[in-house]
């Protein structure tokens, strides 16, 4: 494989998953704007997040396993020209329906993307490489998500709303020019290929694989948790601490970027670094960080002081982001080169329906009645799931990839 090749695809599809997760996240530090201007109401400003999660999970199986079967490249190129033309489109919204109906647009886009270039990605890279790369690949999710509150409002405040629609969303159609110069990996001869099978059957297929299925619900058990605190925590700051809502948005917001960062890259260089010492260490990564990041979530709940509080999220969130890159390199290792794709098309609906979807309803059901601390406290207990998954997967890692070194 050829190094600086793959560095480069690494570098282009970087840059291109931190616009990704600018334009998913820009609406949300312009809604107070675009309410006012379109007379929306919080149900309907509620639904536009809405209507970007439920098409992006469901446009995943179909487009994943459309692109195992070729054309990659151009799912990839296409995905990114379809999210950013309705990006930008979105700032030409003249009511309700158009915005919603760009947002569930810009769901089905970034769904070509994020089913096929994690695997993109990592077939760029030798197996003791992957976790490494897929950690820096991931890092876009807390930085890009960073990058499109602050740049959001930044832009929305100075060019208003509308304008700044226009400006983080037509960069991509360079980055969609760039990618069609993207070639694939090249991939092992099957030995012996799998007979054609219905989109259906082959996704039950995936879940067939144990570690497949304990890697995916690990992932589903923290994003409810990780999902949960996202969207809770700013409220957490503003009422246990009487922050105000800029202060308590700004201090969570900086401390997942910095956590997230920096757990990201260390746990894919970890993860690496322990395949020497034993081949589950994608496992026993993510399993660990789990284990570490629920008592430390649990104490910056309990904390009696601010700076606890701060300081024992901060460690939490660093620990519960080590996942990032192995969490994906499992499923490259133990999935066919034909199906992963699709492997991603799972994993991301399963994450996010089992996950994200539901928990901030569900905390904010259980605040009313218990309380916002109880709530978040009895969230994170989805972290104890997500460990266990993962030291049920350290059972059936080696012989399920070892059935695909050697198909």
């Amino acid at each position: 494989m050829d190094e600086s090749r793959a560095r480069r695809v690494l570098a282009l599809l970087l840059a291109v998953n931190l616009l990704n997760y600018v334009d998913r996240q820009v609406l949300y530090a312009l809604l107070p704007a675009i309410s006012t201007d379109l007379g929306l109401s919080d149900g309907q400003a509620g639904s536009l997040a809405s209507a970007f999660m439920v098409v992006y999970m469901l446009a995943a199986l179909p487009i994943g396993y459309l692109a195992d079967r070729g054309g990659r490249r151009l799912w990839i190129a296409a995905g990114i020209g379809l999210w950013s033309l309705a990006t930008a489109a979105s700032g030409l919204a003249q009511g309700f329906a158009q915005l919603f109906a760009a947002r569930a647009t810009v769901g089905i886009g970034e769904s070509c993307y994020g089913t096929i270039s994690p695997s993109f990605v990592a077939e760029h890279f030798p197996p003791e490489k992957r976790a490494s790369a897929l950690a820096l690949f991931s890092m876009a999710i807390p930085v890009g998500s960073a990058l499109g509150y602050v740049a959001g409002g930044a832009m929305g405040q100075a060019w208003g709303w509308r304008n700044a629609f226009y400006l983080v969303g037509l960069p991509g159609l360079v980055l969609m020019v760039w990618s069609l110069r993207l070639r694939e990996p090249p991939r092992p001869a099957l030995s012996a290929p799998p007979p054609p099978r219905s989109a259906l059957a082959s996704y039950l297929d995936l879940f067939r694989v144990p570690s497949y299925a304990c890697v995916t619900l690990a992932g589903a058990a923290m994003t409810f948790t990780l999902g949960g605190l996202a969207v809770w925590m700013p409220s957490f700051f503003h009422r246990r601490w009487d922050l105000s809502l800029g202060e308590a948005g700004t201090l969570f917001g900086g401390m997942t970027v910095a956590a997230g960062l920096l757990g990201s890259l260390f746990g894919g260089w970890i993860a690496d670094r322990a395949l020497r010492w034993t081949s589950r260490s994608y496992f026993w990564v993510s399993g660990l960080g789990y284990v570490a990041g629920l008592p430390l979530a649990a104490a910056a709940l309990l904390a009696p002081s601010l700076r606890l509080c701060v300081a024992a999220m901060f460690l939490a969130e660093f620990f519960l982001f080590l996942n990032m890159g192995p969490i994906n390199a499992v499923i490259v290792s133990v999935t066919r080169p034909e199906a992963r794709s699709m492997a991603f098309a799972a994993n991301i609906l399963v994450i996010h329906a089992l996950g994200d979807a539901a928990s901030p309803t569900l905390i904010g059901l259980a605040s009313d009645r218990w309380g916002l601390t109880s709530a978040l406290l009895a969230a994170c207990g989805a972290l104890a799931l997500a460990a266990a998954f993962c030291f049920s997967g350290l059972r059936h890692y080696d012989e399920d990839s070892g059935r695909i070194a050697h198909a």
